[in-house]
């Protein structure tokens, strides 16, 4: 058996101590799948009843949080857990009415997890038509990482068709490398050095971020809490609009390499002028880039251990710019300031960092004056690497896999990305408070991704009228066109980029 975790780190504890019944901390995943051929109108039924018979599970699945005066301090297993609780069946009328799909997960998305039980959720979901069915399951950010979660949900599914072998994800044991003890006293001057580095250097990026907003030294990650306030920001309330969209993964790396920008780029480049479009709908018009929360991997390579190692700074992205190549060298630069920050930092100063300034975004949030100030960012944008095969569920091949986010004190939209074997399937989730659909992002996303593509050979493309306002042009912008007025640059033959 593998050995219980019993300590939480401090990065998980903060996902318990700042969870709220308006702004709940766990994450999901959207899975769609296909039933076998040979699969007759009660095959789901017994499937569910199957997982139902799964009622000792393994850790972290297994695993209650315990509290002093609401302070949390380990993790303890429960030898069985409430499984019709956990595991829940539900029916709908057709699974691949993506509309109808969205909103049923935004329910479920919007409720927070029973704080005296394992920190988990499954749901699966039948359609009355078609061969596809669902799943949803969603899990406390507190048990892990993007990396650890996506980790986890594969191990249930296979390369190939196994009626036999099959297992829920909870029922899994997760596999840990066993740490090689050091003399406790080495190891106890070894922890305090490290301390002692990391608050140094979380030290010096306060400083760095202070002479930024002094403007001694404009070249630095943004000042927390100057972003951009549009209808998607401010207090976070309950409810959830949801959407799901999908990209051709290899179309996106063929066009960062073209571009000579990372694939997180070309994705920052298209959702900052869909979200611009979208926002636009409604009025919105800006004299200012919009801001994206960045998640950092602070991860070193063959690191597999459970809970959270991650940072969340903020990353400014374009403005006054509408020829789309154009915006993506301003996000490449700017993008490029935050990694080049976290590079020569301790990895521990970026996560003291993200504690720090979400900290306060969530005392404004606890006191609901959010809306009073501006927000740390607009837009949450993460990747992670999914399987590359196709993968099977018992006999049930899986289609699509979809990641669900948390939001970030001060709102906005989240948008996560999970590649899937040749497509990048992508989550997106906000408040619903201003918004009642997110549908028509996909579209837009798409257009984005599309006129990037042929901007590269066809400079006299633009993107439309997206709200912004202009106030002084060649103070705002990175990448400076020069010598002629942006008219005269759309209709010139100039295809050097």
């Amino acid at each position: 058996m593998v050995t219980v975790v019993k300590k939480i780190t401090f990065l998980d504890k903060g996902f318990w101590l700042t969870e709220t019944d308006n702004n709940p901390k766990h994450v999901a995943s959207l899975q769609l799948l296909e039933l076998p051929e040979n699969a007759d109108e009660e095959y789901l039924k017994r499937f569910f009843g199957e997982l139902q018979q799964y009622t000792n599970a393994a850790e972290p699945f297994n695993c209650v949080v315990k509290s002093f005066l609401g302070f949390p301090t380990r993790l303890e297993p429960e030898t069985k857990i409430d499984i019709n609780y956990h595991v829940q069946h539900h029916l709908i009328d057709n699974v691949n009415d993506r509309a109808q799909l969205h909103k049923l997960i935004a329910r479920f998305h919007e409720s927070r997890l029973a704080v005296d039980k394992p920190l988990w959720q499954f749901h699966l979901i039948e359609g009355k038509t078609g061969r596809d069915f669902a799943i949803y399951i969603k899990i406390h950010h507190m048990y892990g990482d993007g990396a650890t979660l996506v980790r986890w949900f594969q191990a249930a599914y296979k390369d190939h068709i196994d009626r036999e072998g099959f297992k829920p994800v909870w029922a899994i044991e997760t596999s840990k490398k066993r740490k090689s003890k050091s003399p406790s006293i080495g190891g106890f001057f070894s922890s305090i050095l490290n301390f002692l580095i990391a608050l140094k250097d979380f030290i010096w990026v306060l400083f760095r971020v202070l002479l930024k907003a002094l403007r001694v030294n404009t070249a630095y990650m943004p000042v927390p809490f100057t972003g951009t306030k549009t209808l998607l920001t401010g207090q976070v309330k309950k409810g959830r609009a949801l959407t799901t969209t999908d990209l051709s993964f290899p179309e996106v790396q063929a066009l960062s390499k073209r571009l000579r920008a990372s694939v997180n780029e070309i994705l920052l480049c298209c959702f900052d002028i869909g979200i611009h479009r979208f926002l636009a709908e409604f009025g919105q018009n800006f004299d200012k880039a919009l801001f994206t929360n960045m998640p950092i991997n602070l991860r070193k390579p063959g690191d597999h251990s459970s809970g959270n190692k991650i940072a969340i700074v903020p990353v400014e992205l374009a403005h006054g710019e509408k020829d789309p190549y154009l915006r993506l060298r301003q996000i490449i630069e700017n993008h490029r300031i935050v990694v080049r920050a976290a590079k020569k930092s301790h990895p521990a100063s970026f996560s003291y960092y993200t504690v720090f300034i979400q900290s306060i975004a969530l005392v404004f949030e606890l006191l609901r004056i959010s809306g009073w100030f501006r927000p740390i960012a607009n837009i949450l944008i993460s990747n992670m690497p999914g399987p590359k095969e196709e993968r099977y569920l018992k006999d049930c091949k899986l289609k699509a896999v979809y990641p669900i986010s948390t939001i970030t004190p001060g709102g906005g939209v989240n948008i996560t990305l999970l590649t899937y074997g040749a497509t990048a399937n992508i989550g997106i989730v906000c408040c619903n408070k201003e918004v009642e659909s997110l549908e028509h992002l996909p579209q837009y996303f798409q257009e984005a991704f599309e006129l990037l593509q042929r901007s590269v050979e066809d400079t006299s493309l633009n993107i439309d009228d997206i709200g912004e306002t202009i106030k002084d042009k060649d103070a705002s912008r990175i990448v400076e066109v020069p010598h002629y007025h942006h008219d005269e640059h759309k209709n010139s033959n100039n295809t050097d980029k």
